[in-house]
This record gives C-alpha cells, sequence and structure tokens, in this order.
C-alpha cells in the first residue's frame, strides 16, 4: 500500500486535465489498486466502525473525461455518505505538487435544498468541523501526530479549497517519509473510530450545523410514508418526541410573548383556537402572529396549508417569530427548552419562491 500511494505522489507531478498515459495509470491506482488494498481491511474496518461488513464501502475518483489535480479514494458508510457531496467519512487527498498524502476525516461540502445540492459556504463548513471536533476529544489525547490544517496545495482546482476547509482532523504522510503499511492500516483503523464517533453524535445531536431541520425531516418522512414511499435521505440524528415537541412550542411561544409584552403590546394565547398562535392588540393595532421554535439555525420551518392562507389573509397586519437554536435538556422529565434566538419578521409576506411542497394531496379525476 506504502508503495500504491508513492506512485500515484510521483505521477502528481506530471498532472494534466488531458487523458495522458500517467494519468491513466494515476486512475488505475486511484480507482482500483488503492481501493482494493483497503477493501482487504473491511472486516476491521467495519468493526470499528460498528457495523456489519456489508455497510462498508470504498472508491476512488480521479475524473470523468478530464482528469482532477485532486484526486482522492475515501471509506464510508452508503447509507449515511452516498457520494462524497453528503455526510462524513475517511479519504486520501493527494496534494498537487505530489509531496503528501493525507487520511482526512472528512465531509461532503454541499447541502441538499431540496430540488439540488448546492454549495456549502466556508463558514457554514466551519461551523460543521467546530462541531465535530469535540465529539473526538477523549480520543485525540491518545495521540499528538495529528493535523488539523490541511495543505493540498491546488493551483487549478477549486475542490482542493473545499476539501481543506472540510477537513475535521488528519494524518499527514509526506512523500519522503511514507511508512511500512502495517503503519498505514494502524492509522486508518485509528481513524475509522474518530469517523465512528462522529455517527455516534450525528444519532444524539438535536441539530447540526448545515443540517435539515429535525421538524423538517419528519415531515418529509410523513409524506412519503403516507404516499406509500420509502424515503431514501442521507438524514440521521434524533428525532423529536411528543415532549420535546411540546416544550419546545412552550418555549417559544413564552419567548414571544415576552417579546411583544416589551414592546407594549396586549397578547393572547390563540393557538388552540385558531391556525396561529398570538393575537397582539395595542389600542387600534392588531397582529397575528405565527411563532416557531427549533433546535436548528431556524433557514427553514414547517408551515400547515391552514397557517399559510390565513397569514396571507391577515398580512400586513401579521407576523412571523422564529426562535432557533434551543437547546433541548433531557435529562429532566418532561424534557425543558431553553436559550435560543428570537427573529420576528413583520409585516410578513409569503411569497411561493419560498415556499417547499412537502407532499400534494391528488384529486383524481375519474374517482372523484
Amino acid at each position: 500500500m506504502d508503495e500504491t500511494l508513492r506512485e500515484i505522489l510521483d505521477l502528481q507531478k506530471c498532472w494534466t486535465a488531458d487523458n495522458t498515459e500517467a494519468m491513466r495509470r494515476r486512475g488505475v491506482l486511484i480507482r482500483r489498486t488503492l481501493a482494493e488494498h483497503l477493501r482487504e481491511h473491511t472486516a476491521a474496518l467495519a468493526e470499528e466502525l460498528k457495523v456489519p461488513e456489508t455497510d462498508v464501502g470504498v472508491e476512488g475518483r480521479d475524473g470523468t473525461g478530464r482528469k482532477t489535480e485532486i484526486p482522492w479514494t475515501r471509506v464510508h458508510l452508503p447509507a449515511r455518505s452516498p457520494s462524497a457531496t453528503t455526510g462524513w467519512y475517511l479519504v486520501y487527498l493527494f496534494s498537487a505538487a505530489g509531496d503528501r498524502v493525507y487520511l482526512s476525516l472528512n465531509q461532503g461540502t454541499t447541502r441538499w435544498t431540496g430540488s439540488a445540492f448546492a454549495s456549502r459556504g466556508h463558514g457554514e463548513i466551519a461551523k460543521r468541523v467546530e462541531w465535530a471536533r469535540p465529539l473526538l476529544k477523549e480520543r485525540l489525547s491518545e495521540r499528538d501526530d495529528l493535523v488539523e490544517f490541511i495543505d493540498l496545495r491546488s493551483v487549478k482546482s477549486k475542490l482542493g479549497d473545499g476539501y481543506e476547509a472540510g477537513n475535521v482532523v488528519a494524518v499527514e504522510y509526506e512523500r519522503s517519509a511514507l511508512p511500512p503499511e502495517s503503519v498505514l492500516i494502524e492509522d486508518l483503523l485509528f481513524m475509522a473510530g474518530l469517523l465512528s464517533e462522529v455517527h455516534r453524535g450525528e444519532d444524539t445531536a438535536d441539530h447540526i450545523p448545515g443540517d435539515t431541520a429535525v421538524e423538517v425531516l419528519e415531515a418529509e418522512e410523513a409524506a412519503a410514508r403516507t404516499a406509500g414511499r420509502r424515503r431514501s435521505g442521507t438524514g440521521q440524528g434524533r428525532r423529536m418526541s411528543a415532549a420535546e415537541r411540546k416544550a419546545l412550542e412552550d418555549h417559544s411561544v413564552g419567548r414571544a410573548t415576552a417579546h411583544f409584552e416589551a414592546d407594549g403590546w396586549s397578547v393572547e394565547d390563540v393557538g388552540a383556537k385558531e391556525p396561529y398562535d398570538l393575537l397582539l392588540t395595542r389600542g387600534d393595532e392588531r397582529l397575528h402572529v405565527e411563532v416557531k421554535g427549533t433546535t436548528s439555525e431556524g433557514a427553514q420551518v414547517i408551515l400547515t396549508r391552514a397557517e399559510v392562507e390565513k397569514q396571507r389573509e391577515f398580512a400586513p397586519h401579521n407576523a412571523l417569530v422564529v426562535v432557533h437554536s434551543i437547546e433541548l435538556d433531557r435529562t429532566v422529565s418532561p424534557p425543558e427548552a431553553k436559550g435560543g434566538v428570537l427573529h420576528c419578521t413583520s409585516p410578513w409576506e409569503i411569497r411561493e419562491q419560498h415556499l417547499k411542497v412537502v407532499s400534494y394531496v391528488y384529486h383524481h379525476p375519474d374517482l372523484s
């Protein structure tokens, strides 16, 4: 395996986007030879990742047609990271200069918008790295040779910048000092243990920066079940119990009530009988307020058809309050919500381009 890494690095010095003989050889090494080396250790990887052997995936890419400046071979769980654009995984990244290769715990640098994959900004990627690193603190204390910053020395490709930003932690191997295969495999299995910790964090987190809000995932999954479809998303993570949802709702309505009372409004909670939450009065003024609470950053919230129709009817005498980044304390019963950031939009104009359809009710003309 060390000889394979060394040859790939040597071929990096011959990089061109054209499919030359050197690039064809590089492609064989990336997509086949190195991948086969890694597959020989599937059983040990599965043990570290705490999954069946059949759940472990290995793949390499060096460009389709035009050859990429930074080729890679990765180890991943297809159920969590079906492509290198999504999820968390381990990946060998080869520097453009051919002087070093990194074994990186990395991530997809795009996110699903509902219709396409959009690039995550570097700020969002940085937040995800900051979320992941504390999960590894105990395991990282076992070693002092890992790096948080990688330098792929990419000149022509913007992908190199994304790989560098997405790195959580990596093992760095210089071309002039590549260790023997036994050490490389030892490092690989250690890094697989780190990836397992990130996956465990995914399954217990209220929210991971940049990921779809849990209430949106639940709505999409419920719509898929109702339609008799199996939803094949990559979302893992904790789902909300009824008690947790109620804690979020009560907390966010309480925060909104205090916000408006401080501004001189009289506040009535009408959520039990109306398709909105708060009715505000101040002299001759009236305001109809929809309140949403979430553990996410609040970029997406779920609205019912009735909520949308009513708020369009009330506009401009209406408001949307989103209390986002709420913390849930599950150590007590019932669970308690605390904190969060309140954002108020008033008047609230609901535009079609800001709505995403989760499901349809189809009236069949022949059966209606």
